[in-house]
């Protein structure tokens, strides 16, 4: 005998449009799916290093134990609306990671290229992209700092911001002053995290 398949009536089709509706709902806005102009969902917003992951151990290369240069990095998933990016690292277990009492600045870069794809080796010496700019790390200088940690193991963040806007030229800010300047344009941010120990 054959059962002719019928589709399901139209109020059975709405309610489970509104279940679907409401499982969004529940979801934090970081977690909606986007859509990219040609409807295809969208990438995640990714940052990633070829010389070490997430969570993993930084090479010392990249330290002052080593040649302090800056690791090389790589980003994807840039949301459509970003005008530009801003890249932070820090370190918010200093002095002591047992008695931590500062988060120590490393780096920070901003006005990157939306349509950059990362940043190499070395960026302060092989040239960041134009017209990213650099603020002033808590070694007082306008470039890249490598992990130096006194005693124990600290966790290193490397965070890439997607902003809406071009911020101005802001000479060489400190974080804080980053910070402000970013009020209300962060779109969305990545993280990648590393350690180091002497």
């Amino acid at each position: 005998m054959t059962v002719d398949r019928f589709p399901p009536p139209s109020c059975f089709r709405a309610g489970l449009s509104l279940l679907a509706a409401a499982a969004l709902a529940a979801l934090p806005v970081s977690a909606w799916p986007r859509t990219g102009t040609e409807g295809d969902t969208a990438m995640a917003f990714k940052l990633t290093s070829s010389a070490f992951t997430h969570q993993d151990e930084i090479p010392s290369r990249y330290t002052c134990d080593g040649e302090d240069i800056s690791p090389p990095l790589a980003w994807s998933g840039v949301p459509s609306g970003a005008r530009s990016l801003v890249l932070i690292m820090d370190d918010p277990d200093a002095p002591d990671p047992a008695a931590p009492k500062m988060t120590w600045v490393h780096w920070l870069v901003y006005n990157i290229p939306p349509d950059s794809t990362g940043l190499p080796e070395d960026a302060d010496k092989t040239g960041l992209p134009r017209p990213a700019l650099e603020g002033t790390n808590n070694f007082g200088r306008t470039r890249y700092g490598g992990p130096c940690p006194p005693i124990g193991r600290h966790r290193y963040f490397l965070k890439l911001y997607a902003l809406d806007t071009v911020l101005p030229d802001l000479g060489a800010p400190d974080k804080d002053e980053l910070l402000d300047a970013m009020q209300g344009h962060v779109l969305e941010e990545t993280r990648l995290m590393g350690t180091y120990q002497h």
